[in-house]
C-alpha cells in the first residue's frame, strides 16, 4: 500500500460512513491478524488503511472539516476494529483521545493546523507513561529553554502506536513547574522510536519507548495543561469510553469464536449427547456469556449517548461529568469482565483442540488481560460506591 497524500485521503461525511469504513478495515485486519500476533509483526498497511479512510479524523468538530461522529458511533467504531484485530483496534485509541485535549486546551490556530494534519491522514501517537516512577502521572521528562529555544528531555514507554506515528504527542515539566503537552514530529533530531513492546497480549501495538535527546521543539506546538482544570470536561469519560470499546470488540471475537469451537468440539462421554452444542452444562456457560456481553454492550452504549447529550451542551457541570465518568466505569467493569470470562470459556468449552497454536484462539484472553491492566476495575468499584454511598465525584482525569 503507497504512503497516504492528502490527495488519496477519504474525508467522512457522517456516522455511517465511519461504520462503513470501520468494517472496511476490519475485514482487511483480520486477514493477516493471526501471523502478525505469531510473528510480532507491525500492521502497517492496516494502519494505513485506517487513515486513508479518513477513521482518525472521526470526532474532529464540522467546523475544523471533520465528521465529528456521535460517541455511540465512536464506540461502535472500536467494537467493530477490535473485533477484528484488538492490536489494530487499539492503536488510534490515543489518537482519538489527544484530538480532544488539543480541541480542550488548544488556540484556534493550534487546532486548526493539527486538525489539517490529520485530515490529510497524518497520525499522531503519544509518548506514554514512564518508567521507574513512583506513578504513571509522576514525570521526569523536562522541556527546558536553552539559548532562547525549547529543548525536550526524557524517555517514554507504554507509547502506543509510535512506530506508526507522524507527530508524537508528549508530557513534560515547564520550566515553571506545571505539566505541559508537547507535539512534535515523530522524526525530528533526536527522537528515537524504538519497538521493544514484548508483552503477552496486544502484542503488535507498538507499545514501546521513545528517547528525547536535546529535541528542539517548537512553541507554537505547546499545550498547557493546566487549562484542563479550569471548567469541567468529560475528557476522562471519553478517553475510558475507548478502552471500554476494545474490551467489547475482544468480547465479541472471543464469543464467536467460542460458537465455532464448540460446534467443532467433541461431547464428553457422559453428556450422552450427539454434539458438543447439545451439552447441558456448555449450554448454561455459553448462556452465560451471551448474557454477559449483551450487558458490557448496553451498558457502553447506555455511556456513551450521555456523552453524546452533553456534546449537546454549551458547558457542564462537575455534576454532570462526574455521571459521565460513572456510567463509563460501570460499563468498563463489564466490559472487563466479559472479555476475560469469555475468552477464558473460549477455551474450556472448545476443549483440546483449542489449545493448538494453529487455531490463536489463546490471543483473545492474551489481548484482554494485558488491556484490562491499564486501568484496573478495582479503582473503578472503588469509585462508584464512593460515589452512590456518599456522593463523592470520582477524580478527574484521564483514568476515570
Amino acid at each position: 500500500m503507497s504512503r497516504l497524500t492528502a490527495d488519496n485521503v477519504h474525508i467522512l461525511e457522517n456516522d455511517q460512513d465511519a461504520i462503513t469504513a470501520a468494517y472496511h478495515v476490519a475485514d482487511f485486519a483480520l486477514e493477516g491478524r493471526n501471523l502478525r500476533d505469531q510473528k510480532r509483526q507491525l500492521p502497517f498497511a492496516e494502519i494505513e488503511l485506517f487513515s486513508q479512510k479518513g477513521l482518525g479524523a472521526m470526532r474532529i468538530p464540522k467546523q475544523y472539516g471533520g465528521a465529528f461522529i456521535s460517541n455511540k458511533t465512536l464506540a461502535h467504531v472500536f467494537r467493530i476494529l477490535n473485533q477484528a484485530d484488538s492490536s489494530v483496534g487499539q492503536i488510534p485509541q490515543n489518537q482519538i483521545s489527544l484530538l480532544n485535549l488539543v480541541d480542550i486546551m488548544g488556540s484556534e490556530e493550534q487546532k486548526t493546523f493539527i486538525f489539517n494534519q490529520i485530515l490529510q491522514g497524518k497520525r499522531l501517537a503519544n509518548g506514554g507513561p514512564e518508567r521507574n516512577t513512583k506513578d504513571s502521572k509522576t514525570l521526569n521528562t523536562r522541556l527546558d529553554i536553552e539559548n532562547g529555544n525549547y529543548i525536550l528531555q526524557g524517555e517514554k514507554f507504554y507509547s502506543t502506536g509510535s512506530s506508526f506515528a507522524d507527530w508524537l504527542a508528549v508530557k513534560a515539566i515547564y520550566p515553571e513547574g506545571h505539566v505541559v503537552l508537547v507535539i512534535l514530529p515523530a522524526k525530528a533530531e533526536g527522537v528515537e522510536v524504538i519497538d521493544n513492546w514484548d508483552g503477552f497480549g496486544q502484542r503488535t501495538t507498538s507499545s514501546g519507548t521513545i528517547k528525547l535527546n536535546q529535541v528542539v521543539i517548537d512553541p507554537f506546538l505547546i499545550f498547557d495543561e493546566r487549562k484542563l482544570t479550569t471548567q469541567p470536561s468529560y475528557r476522562g469519560a471519553y478517553s475510558q469510553l475507548l478502552q471500554v470499546a476494545i474490551d467489547v470488540g475482544i468480547a465479541e471475537a472471543a464469543f464467536s469464536d467460542t460458537i465455532s469451537a464448540v460446534k467443532r468440539a467433541r461431547p464428553i462421554i457422559d453428556a450422552q449427547v450427539e454434539k458438543a452444542s447439545e451439552e447441558h452444562y456448555t449450554l448454561q456457560e455459553v448462556g452465560k456469556s451471551a448474557v454477559h456481553l449483551d450487558a458490557a454492550i448496553l451498558l457502553l452504549d447506555d455511556a456513551a449517548e450521555y456523552l453524546d447529550e452533553l456534546d449537546q451542551l454549551t458547558h457542564i457541570t462537575e455534576e454532570q461529568a462526574a455521571k459521565a465518568s460513572i456510567l463509563v466505569a460501570e460499563a468498563k467493569v463489564y466490559a472487563n469482565d466479559a472479555a476475560l470470562q469469555i475468552s477464558e470459556k473460549l477455551l474450556e468449552l472448545g476443549g483440546s483442540r483449542s489449545s493448538l497454536s494453529a487455531h490463536q484462539l489463546d490471543q483473545h484472553w492474551r489481548n484482554a488481560r494485558v488491556h484490562t491492566l491499564h486501568d484496573p476495575i478495582r479503582w473503578k468499584l472503588h469509585a462508584l460506591g464512593y460515589y452512590y454511598l456518599n456522593n463523592k465525584l470520582p477524580a478527574r482525569h484521564a483514568w476515570i
